[in-house]
């Protein structure tokens, strides 16, 4: 039987085992979705699969750069913990660096980090460490210079928020204090010209409803609205944000002052948009008592 790339995904999603391993599993029981679980159990990969289903929601973000290019990776764990732990943080490190000549999450996953793919490294630390782990995203910026600046650091080049600013000119001590800027106002994209469109037409919609609860006529509601979206545009990119160093200046005019174009920039905070169960401390304890 022939295996496909979606078996695997599927095989690996459902037991956490590397993609080597799924596809080799699947090859060996002749794709037998049930018998290649059983064969990943029997070859020493259930205590993985065993904890694939649990929330990774903590973790570390790291960055790296070589010349002009800049990478930073999420990878989760269940507990934070984990973040603290050198083994872990060797390996986050590591994918990071990886990274730099990967296009993509999947790509990524199949590459290689100390003659195992980033797949199969996941797997070994699941197993070794006991807890779920996840790479969720990767993201990349391009420039003349490539900035860094991690928050909460926990090791070099790693913490709870990573940011990369891209820059055409400047030097690095501006880049870095935009970069500390992005860490703390979290803007949703460079300038206006790269926020989705949708959000935007979301949000003017919403300040129009509220516009219209104080019944004041639509040509009054019109100017009310081009002021509000102006407001909520500058709040929202980086460019049209207040300077965190310098509040009389937007980064824009901060920019123009110190000779640099920004390019891009990546923020990526531990967790960000996961869903995580709450359970008390007891609880908790009890869970990782029973395994």
């Amino acid at each position: 039987m022939a295996i496909t790339a979606s078996m695997v995904k599927e095989l690996r999603e459902s037991t956490g085992a590397g993609m080597m391993d799924a596809k080799k599993a699947l090859t060996e029981t002749d794709g037998d979705m049930e018998a290649a679980v059983d064969w990943l159990r029997t070859k020493g990969l259930a205590k993985a699969a065993k904890k694939s289903g649990r929330t990774a929601a903590e973790g570390l973000v790291a960055v790296a750069v070589s010349g002009g290019t800049g990478v930073a990776v999420e990878v989760n764990s269940e507990t934070d913990f984990v973040g603290k732990n050198e083994q872990f943080q060797k390996m986050v490190g590591a994918i990071a660096n990886t990274a730099l000549a990967a296009e993509n999450v999947d790509g990524l996953l199949g590459m290689d980090v100390d003659g195992k793919s980033v797949a199969d490294t996941l797997t070994a630390a699941i197993a070794t460490i006991g807890e779920n782990m996840t790479l969720r995203r990767m993201e990349k910026v391009e420039g003349e210079t490539v900035v860094t600046y991690v928050h909460n650091a926990v090791s070099d080049g790693m913490g709870k928020i990573g940011v990369l600013v891209g820059m055409n000119g400047g030097d690095e001590a501006f880049g870095r204090q935009v970069a500390m800027h992005i860490a703390a106002a979290s803007p949703a994209a460079l300038s206006e010209a790269e926020l989705d469109p949708a959000i935007v037409e979301k949000e003017k919609q919403v300040q129009m409803d509220i516009a219209r609860e104080s019944g004041k006529p639509e040509q009054v509601i019109e100017k009310m609205i081009e002021g509000r979206m102006k407001k909520w545009l500058a709040e929202n990119t980086l460019m049209g944000q207040a300077f965190v160093i310098n509040p009389d200046l937007t980064v824009a005019q901060a920019a123009e002052e110190a000779g640099a174009t920004i390019t891009g920039f990546v923020r990526l905070a531990v967790g960000e948009g996961i869903e995580k169960e709450e359970e008390d401390f007891a609880a908790e304890v009890a869970k990782t008592l029973k395994g």
